[in-house]
């Protein structure tokens, strides 16, 4: 889209405010809404603010403006916010690329990917969320249909059924805005959906990410619900992943992760098993900002759900059709699993490419694939067959990434301590909080 075809396409769509949107570290937008005839402000000096008040950005009260230029492929019409388009913006200080801008983090890191392998990474992301609404008494969330309380939920028509207008509204809405949505499911939990969009170069497949997330959040409220997109709202249900699938090529080349030859069977190249060894040797580490919060680890672990299983990958393996490692195959390209609905989709892209080059300039194998149900093994069995586990906290993620110094590399020096300090105070305040769980059990025992 040129500038004289944006203008067009606002006017045609009576357009009256442009959304200059952005994330912080945590990957949650952040916007200024910019009267539509000040677009070239965007396109060229940006929209300016203050980086103090943003998770995240690396600079006080005292420092220079961030400006967010807008990069105008981007630009689409919100259908659930009448009158506003959004422009996805890279973050800008003294007219140079910001290192602690997200976007600006991915874009480099797939520009090094580009440059050393002459591929593209392609994504293709699978959000799950809960649709929710909240007790006026008591402010306790529950899924959004009283209908909705199958025991084994997923895929049932009913569930799917029953939220119907909301989901006609959002897949409508976000389909306007670009998104090519193939599928839509009822999960695994009461109240739990994915909703499945067309893979992308990565760092489109991350703006649509978010762009789908503040669809969701909005129309869920003009139903008078919430849309969660927490990885584990609920003890005894489901929790949200994000799965990545992951492909490479470069407009000659349909796929450079296939090759109908592999002997294993899993058409993989070995471009794909080098750089799926690459993710699983510092999958630890690359927990920390696939698994971002104190919650997230309520999900990475091994243990029953009420419909049966978690879904949440806990090993650090890889096999064919298997939902218990941590990548798994589908024919031809990967899926990562260990990635939840929290995480900043920019900052596990560059996370994942950094490790995946690793894997590629030291011409790693991944070994043999697991098949097993490694829900189903014990702590010697997967000893024996050489097969890693995933952090069990967020602090012990963090320990991995301190130590990692090709996962925090991706990110830069300055902003990988910055999210290291951020997410351990995140942690300390959660184990210094006093939950209900501790007044039921100890107010009276002792």
């Amino acid at each position: 889209m040129t500038k004289k075809e944006a203008v067009a396409y606002l006017k045609k769509n009576d357009i009256q405010f442009i959304l200059a949107q952005f994330v912080d570290i945590h990957g949650v937008a952040k916007t200024k809404s910019v009267p539509v005839d000040h677009l070239n402000m965007i396109l060229t000096d940006g929209a300016g603010f203050a980086g103090f008040a943003i998770w995240g950005y690396g600079t006080g009260p005292d420092g220079p403006d961030l400006m967010y230029k807008g990069d105008l492929k981007t630009l689409v019409k919100m259908d659930w916010m009448p009158g506003y388009a959004r422009i996805v913006c890279d973050g800008h200080v003294n007219d140079k690329p910001y290192e602690y801008c997200s976007r600006v983090v991915c874009k480099n890191a797939m520009d090094k990917l580009k440059k050393k392998t002459g591929f593209t990474l392609f994504s293709g992301l699978e959000p799950e969320f809960y649709l929710l609404k909240k007790d006026p008494v008591t402010g306790k969330p529950s899924p959004a249909m009283d209908s909705d309380t199958l025991e084994k939920p997923c895929y049932d028509y009913q569930g799917l059924f029953d939220a119907s207008d909301f989901i006609t509204d959002l897949v409508s809405c976000v389909m306007e805005s670009g998104l090519d949505v193939y599928q839509i499911d009822h999960e695994d939990a009461n109240g739990q959906f994915e909703i499945n969009f067309t893979y992308s170069d990565a760092v489109t497949s991350s703006d649509r990410y978010i762009l789908f997330k503040m669809a969701a959040s909005s129309i869920a409220k003009h139903h008078g619900y919430l849309a969660s997109f927490m990885p584990k709202p609920f003890s005894n249900k489901t929790g949200n992943g994000m799965h990545m699938h992951l492909s490479m090529g470069n407009g000659k080349t349909k796929n450079a992760f296939s090759d109908d030859k592999d002997k294993r069977g899993l058409g993989l190249s070995k471009l794909a098993y080098q750089f799926m060894a690459g993710v699983l040797k510092h999958s630890r580490a690359i927990s920390a900002i696939s698994c971002p919060t104190v919650n997230s680890y309520k999900r990475l672990v091994v243990g029953g759900a009420d419909s049966g299983a978690t879904w949440a990958p806990a090993f650090i393996c890889y096999g064919d059709n298997n939902r218990t490692a941590s990548v798994r195959v589908p024919y031809g390209h990967l899926e990562v699993r260990n990635i939840d609905s929290s995480a900043n989709p920019y900052l596990v892209t560059a996370a994942l490419i950094e490790a995946g080059l690793d894997g590629i300039e030291n011409d790693l194998d991944p070994g043999e694939p697991s098949n097993l149900n490694l829900y189903e093994t014990s702590a010697a069995q997967r000893k024996k067959l050489g097969i890693g586990q995933l952090p069990q906290s967020l602090d012990e993620a963090l320990d991995c990434l301190e130590k990692d110094t090709v996962v925090k590399s991706a990110l830069g020096d300055n902003l990988s301590k910055c999210f290291i300090d951020i997410k351990r105070q995140e942690a300390l305040s959660y184990a210094r909080h006093v939950s209900d769980w501790e007044i039921e059990k100890y107010l009276t025992f002792y």
